[in-house]
């Protein structure tokens, strides 16, 4: 089960590649759509071997008011990008109206934001909305080259000097220490991208003695330090076992299985899906969530289930949920 939220029907208007595996797809939705800030996402209905799955995508806002997501295609992908890309115009799902975890504050005197690769797109739109505010901002954008850059074009012209390139088939590496010493004692920093990004962008900004409070992140559950294999989890009191594939996540197993879960972003961010480690048999926990701090996580007691996996082997679990 999950929070009520404001389904509508859609339809899409137009689909197109706006970078190297990146697709933007673009949609009229029922109803009036009340206007959203940078940072918004939606969830879209999304069919993956004939079964209806949710997936949450940052909202793009567009000159027309239609709505549009950025989807980037995955080779491991757990179905919903793989759903996305076979979206043609005239198509139709269903989505949610756009709300907002990851919100600009409006009161700093400077805005640091990072962006790694398809993470870009919740930053592209703060950088547009603080650059037509004439708010103070850098932005760092990385990815493995210029071509897998979506927006890039627009925020060359947006931003000029205010936006540092470091495609890694460049060689470029970003240098988180000095970006971070250069900040006004008032600056705030938004990074959305892969989890070594972040996790290194949150030590930096720990290391520096910087206010936690202004630090915001957003990462996106399809990536970790491991490739995604197959593994077995047994849930403990229950006559219940899940075989987990590499392009499904252990929350959509544990639902097919017929087991209740509460859960909600579907991002590791919210911690509701989490479900306790009773025995580890083989492999180790790839967490993949932004919920659990570094010691929980090295302690292996917990995990949610919505982006975390095993390597490989099985595990015993207690879902926390009773009927």
């Amino acid at each position: 089960m999950r929070m009520n939220m404001d389904w509508r029907r859609a339809q899409v208007y137009s689909v197109e590649e706006i970078a190297e595996d990146v697709r933007k797809v673009e949609v009229d939705i029922e109803g009036p759509l009340p206007p959203f800030d940078p940072g918004s996402h939606t969830n879209v209905i999304v069919m993956i071997d004939g079964q209806r799955a949710v997936r949450t995508y940052t909202c793009i806002q567009t000159a027309s008011g239609r709505l549009a997501i950025a989807v980037k295609r995955h080779a491991n992908s757990r179905g919903g990008s793989r759903f996305i890309w076979s979206l043609n115009p005239g198509d139709r799902t269903e989505m949610t109206v756009p709300e907002n975890r990851f919100e600009l504050s409006w009161r700093a005197e400077h805005y640091l934001l990072i962006a790694g690769g398809i993470g870009v797109t919740p930053i592209y739109g703060m950088a547009k909305t603080l650059a037509q505010s004439g708010q103070s901002l850098r932005m760092i954008y990385g990815a493995s080259s210029l071509a897998a850059m979506p927006f890039l074009n627009e925020l060359r012209e947006r931003l000029g000097d205010r936006l540092a390139l470091f495609p890694a088939d460049q060689g470029r590496a970003i240098n988180l220490e000095a970006e971070i010493a250069a900040l006004p004692e008032g600056a705030e920093l938004y990074v959305c991208g892969p989890l070594g990004m972040l996790n290194a962008v949150k030590q930096a900004w720990a290391q520096a003695g910087r206010p936690v409070s202004r630090l915001r992140y957003e990462v996106f559950g399809d990536n970790g330090k491991f490739a995604e294999t197959p593994f077995e989890v047994a849930v403990a009191n229950r006559d219940v076992t899940v075989h987990v594939r590499p392009d499904q996540s252990l929350l959509d197993a544990l639902i097919g299985a017929g087991v209740e879960m509460i859960y909600d972003c579907q991002r590791g961010e919210c911690g509701l899906c989490a479900v306790k480690i009773l025995e580890l048999q083989d492999g180790m926990v790839d967490h993949r969530d932004v919920f659990f701090s570094e010691e929980e996580k090295h302690e292996n007691r917990s995990m949610c289930s919505c982006v975390s996996r095993l390597t490989a082997g099985r595990a015993v679990i207690d879902v926390g949920y009773r009927l």
